[in-house]
């Protein structure tokens, strides 16, 4: 047996301390902690640990410890795409049909000749399973595990034959390594077998010097075979004790301390390049990783992420619950006032965001990175007709605006694959994007129609975009996505026909996500979703190009506008709703989790109670009958939808709705123990669209200024919050107390007018009374809303806004603005 290097001779006494990570909020004194008094029996309570390619769910189990592990690129399948051909010559046909109201038939024909016919896209798939046994450990005691969300690290300690252990656990940022420190109160206690593990059918397990090897090649799918070849490594350092690697088993014994490091790598390089080599890949990391050791990669892991997570905090009260379990708090959240459960749920929507996007990685899937099974629900792609989007809602207003980089890169990506999928299957320019693509970037319809045939996702991709401009006002990066954004409304211009009166420009076939009309199908023409995306899209480009003055395109943005005066306008129905689909067919009993038709409240800014009252009060009718328990990730968008209608009582009571404790129930929306989305089954994007919710409940920016407190519910009566961002380049700080703001500090980052609107009047150098529109353009807001109010007579008064005080403060790049309530 090969004797350990001896690394150090100080041994690890530990201290006794209730919080075992010690990683506090600096800015606000409050610790962010899950934890829990017993492993996990489950994989929704493991916790999650993710450096945005290695993802690993951590059970704490004392005897037999389980890391489940991810690599963010091993997905089924290769290099393809999967457009119709069919689609071009049925697609007139399928549009007949809906014209003349056969809309099931017009359903039937495209699921059999419109949707793809090769794949539906390829399934996420995990590596596999680190699996460490300690023999002697079934018997133990004093047992913790948490996970910090202030340092992105989990621990596990508990006693066993009266020696205290410890284990800690870190994907790291800087390493692209997960660690594994195996620690004691006594010498020499560190015996223990370490192996990996995969479902994959086509793997081998081997043992190379004193390292163990996994390796293998992800799956088939549908008729496509998978070559993401992949190669998993680990080894040990050690402080005393001996280490060998025999048949695939990696032996510790006697060690003081051990630590294990363990890294994935594959030969993707990018959606149409599979030629790197994961064997050398991963030697070279691992070996870059034992020579930083431990210690430094933990210094530099922590000082990386907190580096992003500290930008924001977020303090509601005393944590007055901190001696109790996680789940427990879950459970009890709604009969106890737990403030501080929400902040910790905000901050961990932020940790999964850092967990999963970091800049040169993929965008997170409808699970992050984090999935145990072969073949997930819906195979744990990116679906976009409301989940990816969701899952960078927080980006911007969180303050991680460089996260945002996976998902442009994702934009580019389809922006090219998507051109094929026009020409093949519409026959037009530019590009498209149906409701789902996967690793290989797929753009053809997949699935079956009643979710699959829905054109306009390259329009609220193109969303994204155009938000990161007014954040950042960076029109160097507006220049380099102009093209991106006029590829998208190239395609749906040139796809857009008239309807049979001759009287308005529509997309047909389409549908309103995913959700069935009266006539038993999801297949329509002029849905109020698709009239909402092209709105923002063409004005959004049409401005694009005046702002980056590309005169060449002007015949082009005037098809844009010509196009946008003939759309149909946002109705309101026989109910007093806003209308989903282009005829009055919405069941006021309808609970559908997408609330599609409410894009246009939030994520957009076309409805607003100050610019359409009428609209938002058709909005809030639609949201009422939608009603408040839902999927997880429906409840989290509601959130945003309350927030937006300034009523932020109503948006509390979504996140206590959230905020269920789910433990395995098939059919219940809510949390999961370890604050994980539950659809059910896990959702990532629950927990993000939630997290962006809290956010729009302390402070809007989208409705031509920056509104402090606008949806503070009453149970928050004091409290602060910090390093917020707002549209126009802001940065927002601030404290309240008795439900009132009491002091902003506001940074500006651009210069430019600042505009202020507060329930309470405000003094502050520079202050005026604001007069006329913001002339500040990051703060443009749409003029020209057409709307169409159908039964005034049931149109439902928003409630009487609250009083309000707007002013503008005239602003210099750096400069910070400090306001105080004049009360």
């Amino acid at each position: 047996m090969k004797k350990a290097i001896i690394l150090s001779a100080a041994v690890l006494t530990l201290a006794a301390t209730t919080t075992l990570a010690k990683g506090n909020d600096t800015k606000t004194g409050n610790s962010h902690i899950l934890w829990y008094d017993k492993p996990a029996a489950m994989w929704t309570e493991a916790l999650p640990l993710g450096n945005s390619r290695l993802g690993a769910m951590v059970y704490g189990t004392p005897a037999t410890d389980r890391l489940q592990l991810n690599e963010e690129t091993i997905w089924a399948g290769r290099p393809n795409n999967n457009a119709n051909p069919e689609a071009r010559e049925y697609l007139p046909r399928v549009r007949e049909l809906v014209w003349q109201g056969k809309y099931k038939e017009a359903q039937d024909m495209a699921t059999a000749h419109v949707m793809a016919k090769t794949n539906s896209g390829m399934p996420y798939q995990p590596f596999g399973d680190l699996y460490v046994s300690f023999p002697g450990l079934e018997e133990y005691s004093d047992y913790r595990r948490e996970l910090s969300l202030d340092s992105a690290r989990a621990v596990t300690q508990f006693k066993a034959n009266g020696v205290t252990y410890r284990r800690e656990y870190i994907s790291s940022l800087s390493g692209n390594v997960i660690m594994v420190r195996l620690s004691a109160d006594k010498r020499g206690m560190i015996t223990c077998n370490a192996q990996m593990t995969s479902p994959q059918q086509d793997v081998s397990v081997r043992s190379e010097g004193d390292e163990i090897v996994l390796s293998g090649i992800s799956g088939w799918h549908e008729g496509l075979k998978g070559k993401v070849q992949f190669t998993g490594r680990a080894t040990a350092q050690l402080k005393g004790g001996t280490i060998r690697s025999k048949d695939g088993v990696l032996q510790i014994k006697d060690a003081d301390e051990a630590t294990i490091f363990l890294t994935i790598a594959t030969n993707f390089k990018k959606y149409n390049d599979i030629s790197g080599n994961d064997t050398l890949l991963s030697e070279s990391t691992l070996r870059r990783a034992l020579d930083s050791g431990f210690d430094r990669l933990k210094k530099e892991h922590v000082a990386l992420y907190k580096e992003q997570f500290d930008r924001v905090s977020l303090n509601l009260g005393n944590d007055k619950f901190a001696d109790k379990t996680t789940d427990w708090r879950i459970q009890n959240f709604k009969s106890h006032n737990d403030e501080h459960l929400v902040e910790t749920y905000f901050q961990f929507g932020r940790y999964l965001l850092i967990s999963t996007s970091q800049p040169g990685t993929q965008p997170p899937t409808l699970q992050g990175l984090w999935n145990d099974k072969m073949m997930p629900s819906w195979d744990s792609k990116y679906t976009c007709n409301i989940n990816l989007e969701m899952n960078y809602w927080p980006a911007e207003v969180a303050n991680l605006t460089e996260l945002n980089q996976p998902l442009f890169s994702l934009i580019k990506d389809v922006s090219e694959t998507g051109r094929d999928a026009a020409r093949i299957m519409y026959g037009a320019d530019g590009w498209v994007l149906h409701h789902n693509t996967d690793l290989w970037r797929v753009t053809g319809a997949i699935d079956k129609a009643p979710s699959g045939l829905w054109p306009t996702g390259g329009a609220w991709m193109s969303q994204h975009l155009w938000e990161h401009y007014l954040y950042t006002g960076d029109k160097g990066f507006l220049s380099s996505v102009y093209p991106i954004m006029c590829g998208a409304a190239r395609f749906l211009n040139q796809i857009m026909v008239k309807n049979p009166s001759g009287r308005n420009w529509m997309i047909c076939p389409s549908l309103s996500p995913e959700n069935p009309h009266l006539h038993k199908a999801t297949t329509a023409a002029g849905v109020t979703m698709d009239n909402e995306l092209l709105t923002d899209l063409f004005s959004h480009v049409i401005e694009a190009s005046r702002i980056l003055g590309a005169k060449g395109d002007k015949a082009f943005t005037d098809s844009l506008q010509e196009k946008l005066d003939g759309l149909l306008p946002l109705q309101t129905g026989r109910w007093g709703q806003l209308q989903e689909w282009k005829d009055d067919w919405d069941n006021p009993d309808d609970i559908h989790r997408h609330v599609s038709h409410l894009y246009g409240l939030y994520p957009s800014n076309l409805i607003s109670p100050f610019r359409t009252p009428e609209l938002a009060s058709a909005a809030r009718t639609s949201l009422i009958h939608r009603g408040d328990p839902s999927t997880g990730w429906s409840m989290g968008w509601k959130v945003c939808l309350w927030s937006r209608l300034l009523d932020g009582n109503h948006a509390l009571k979504l996140i206590g709705d959230q905020l269920t404790l789910v433990r395995n129930e098939k059919k219940k929306g809510g949390t999961y123990a370890n604050l994980f989305d539950a659809h059910p089954p896990f959702q990532i994007d629950g927990n993000f669209g939630c997290a962006a919710g809290i956010a729009e409940m302390l402070m809007q920016s989208h409705d031509g200024f920056i509104y402090l407190l606008p949806a503070l519910p009453d149970a928050w009566k004091e409290g602060t919050v910090s390093g917020l961002k707002a549209r126009g380049g802001f940065e927002v700080s601030m404290t309240w107390k008795e439900n009132n703001i009491v002091k902003a500090v506001i940074k500006s980052e651009n210069g430019g007018n600042l505009r202020i609107r507060s329930a309470v009047p405000l003094t502050g150098k520079g202050l005026r009374t604001a007069k006329g529109k913001n002339p500040n353009p990051l703060f443009v807001t749409p003029t020209n809303v057409k709307q169409q109010i159908n039964h005034p007579e049931k149109i439902e008064k928003m409630p009487e806004l609250r009083k309000s005080y707007v002013y503008d403060i005239p602003t210099k790049k750096g400069q910070t603005i400090e306001l105080k309530s004049k009360n």
